[in-house]
């Protein structure tokens, strides 16, 4: 998915349908800067906003992936494409959380037993702060796995 290439078929098609970039947004309930950042590429839409964008601008949401019109012949070809890069950059995302909260665990686990030290050779004294980064650090921690796997089930 290129940024650029979305935003410029956006514009085409913003502009086969005599809109203005600030009717769209009035149609979609976002600001007109929205649009602007779409069509300049330094953005995409958000996911809950493009089917209503295609509907408006008479796409499929495979075209508006792509950047351009498919035909049926390459259709396929295209939301398979669509499809695989979208599972890539799922599995980046993922990959770069895992990291990110590995880097928290190791500093966790690394400043525990420099304030546990800290604590017993000098009791009186109470201003490092590693306790408190330590507290802070498990409480991020905490909030991303329970926002992470926390499911309400009902019965």
């Amino acid at each position: 998915m290129n940024q650029e290439a979305i935003g410029k078929f956006i514009a085409a098609c913003r502009k086969e349908k005599n809109l203005t970039q600030m009717q769209l947004a009035e149609q979609l309930n976002i600001t007109n800067r929205a649009v602007s950042k779409w069509e300049t590429g330094k953005s995409c839409p958000d996911v809950s906003i493009m089917l209503e964008l295609c509907g408006i601008l008479g796409i499929t949401v495979n075209e508006l992936l792509s950047g351009e019109r498919i035909t049926m012949e390459n259709y396929q070809k295209k939301a398979e494409e669509n499809l695989m890069e979208l599972q890539s950059k799922k599995e980046k995302a993922q990959k770069s959380f895992k990291r990110i909260e590995t880097i928290w665990l190791a500093i966790a686990l690394l400043l525990s037993p420099v304030h546990f030290v800290i604590n017993y050779y000098f009791p009186e004294n109470n201003g490092t702060g590693i306790g408190l980064a330590i507290l802070f650090i498990g409480l991020v921690m905490f909030v991303i796995y329970f926002v992470k796997y926390y499911e309400i089930r009902l019965k």
